[in-house]
């Protein structure tokens, strides 16, 4: 990939800058603006250079308008909102922008060419600029038209996260500190089973818990009762043997109207596994302790109903730890955001990335469509 800083003549050039400021929203403001943050540098870098900025971006499924995503980035750098994708708005907006200038496009999603990827939609993004960057790695496995296309119509670059969300998890896989855990927390089994068949052979230990650990403990026979589990019958018996592999020994489990910490062979048919529990979490710490690389991706329980204790817990073991580590998951980083932690977020030896299924896509196949595109 080639970086922002190799771009030659950028002065007046227009630039579409493809950032990923799908974030979440509530109450009509957005409640956490970190994937905001993490694109400013690259934002500054070519305002700096007096590039003319037309940043493109979509929020959730379409129909949205990024009204609120704007007013939330005019706190940290001011912007032009245009409520226009491809339209004469957008065109005379675009052509009366002054050198150092940056506008904001509406949701890319609101027009069908985004998900379809659409060469005439793309087409019609590109005559808008002369240049584009990709500065969404969260949507970078996505097969969209401003991800995968305008790469192939325009000269591409790789904004600075970009950049560094390849160069730090490229270390889970290359160079790898040892001893080596990764967690690996959250639900959609089908989607996870790649990784930790990956990472049973890659890492020394390879923790499960979340909705994916369920799987597993009802494989080895044990009672989850009502527990999230997947639909699908996968065949573990390999991965159960790995000595490797390691499982919750007890669980914070809801018993009627109370949260219970159980050990795994006393759960009841009737009981929901919420979260790890406390013996599994002083086992973890220990493994922590002697650790100098920790990957970690997904929540380790359900904590919008009141299992979240543990993964609270662990994380500020590991944002404390010497290891070198990865934190990625959106619903991982938003528990990160909601502690009194933020400074966490500066360490030297912790890499939060802004992806959530771009992040696993990335650790399980060492590239992602959009990053293939830049190449």
């Amino acid at each position: 990939m080639r970086s922002i800083k190799q771009i030659k003549n950028i002065k007046g050039s227009r630039v579409l800058l493809r950032v990923d400021f799908n974030v979440p929203i509530k109450d009509g403001k957005v409640e956490d603006d970190f994937r905001i943050k993490k694109a400013l540098p690259t934002i500054e870098f070519l305002q700096k250079e007096k590039a003319k900025i037309v940043l493109i971006t979509h929020l959730g499924r379409g129909e949205e308008s990024l009204k609120v995503v704007a007013e939330a980035l005019n706190k940290y750098i001011k912007i032009k909102f245009v409520p226009d994708i491809v339209g004469n708005e957008a065109q005379k907006a675009i052509g009366d922008m002054k050198d150092g200038e940056i506008i904001m496009l509406e949701n890319l999603r609101n027009e069908k060419g985004e998900q379809e990827c659409s060469k005439v939609f793309a087409l019609e993004l590109s005559k808008f600029a002369n240049i584009y960057v990709n500065e969404a790695f969260p949507v970078s496995h996505r097969e969209d038209a401003s991800i995968v296309l305008l790469p192939k119509i325009l000269p591409s670059y790789a904004g600075f996260q970009l950049e560094k969300e390849v160069e730090s998890l490229s270390h889970a896989f290359l160079n790898t500190k040892h001893p080596f855990l990764f967690i690996l927390g959250g639900a959609k089994f089908s989607t996870k089973m790649p990784l930790i068949q990956k990472y049973l052979k890659l890492a020394d230990h390879v923790f499960i818990g979340g909705a994916l650990a369920n799987d597993f403990l009802k494989a080895k026979g044990y009672e989850v009762g009502k527990s999230l589990i997947d639909d699908a019958n996968y065949d573990i018996t390999e991965e159960l043997k790995n000595k490797k592999l390691i499982l919750p020994v007890d669980a914070v489990v809801k018993s009627g109207d109370k949260l219970v910490n159980k050990k795994i062979d006393e759960v009841g048919k009737h009981e929901i596994i919420l979260d790890v529990g406390s013996e599994t979490t002083k086992n973890l710490a220990s493994i922590i302790k002697d650790s100098k690389f920790i990957l970690w991706n997904g929540p380790l329980g359900k904590y919008e109903a009141g299992g979240g204790g543990a993964t609270k817990e662990i994380l500020k073991l590991v944002a404390d730890s010497k290891a070198e580590s990865i934190i990625g998951g959106g619903d991982l980083v938003s528990v990160l955001s909601s502690l009194k932690a933020n400074s966490y977020k500066q360490k030297a030896n912790l890499f939060v990335s802004t992806g959530g299924g771009a992040t696993l896509d990335f650790l399980a196949n060492g590239t992602l469509p959009g990053i293939k595109a830049l190449e």
